[in-house]
């Protein structure tokens, strides 16, 4: 439940917030299994996807403050089974000093709304197996487990 004694902003993430983002990611990929931070190639692929909006956007939660305390990431794809537009929820983190206090329902919902808003008609996520946090923050918000296994290929 969000905490009434503060307030949340969200908006599209700009070249300028690149940095931030970074500090965010590396604080999600320390946790995930299979990714290991790397400023520059998080670097690199932030600016790609704020280059060009068909791609896809990023957001960013801010503190009253302006500070950056939270990010969503949305790539957009064309899904042959859906017939149009769909969207991968790429990555998500909050701050943890600012978890537990609605950020992360905040910047799903927004994610939810844009992806509407962009003529998606499904958004697919991947989050790890034993992050069992992130599937019932997942599973709260409607999502549900897929039958499909990822499988990955390194180029």
């Amino acid at each position: 439940m969000p905490d009434p004694t503060f307030s949340i902003s969200v908006r599209r993430a700009a070249a300028a917030d690149i940095p931030r983002l970074c500090e965010l990611l590396a604080l999600l990929f320390t946790q995930e299994a299979e990714f290991r931070p790397d400023a520059g190639r998080q670097s690199r692929a932030l600016g790609c996807i704020l280059d060009d909006p068909a791609t896809g956007m990023i957001v960013c939660a801010t503190a009253s403050d302006g500070e950056i305390i939270g990010m969503v990431s949305l790539l957009f794809i064309i899904s042959t089974a859906e017939g149009g537009r769909a969207a991968w929820l790429e990555d998500m983190v909050v701050d943890p000093s600012w978890r537990g206090r609605g950020v992360g329902e905040r910047l799903l919902q927004e994610a939810v709304s844009r992806g509407r808003a962009a003529g998606c008609t499904r958004l697919t996520l991947l989050t790890d197996e034993t992050n069992d946090g992130a599937r019932r923050f997942y599973t709260r918000a409607g999502f549900v487990a897929s039958p499909m296994m990822p499988m990955r290929l390194r180029l």
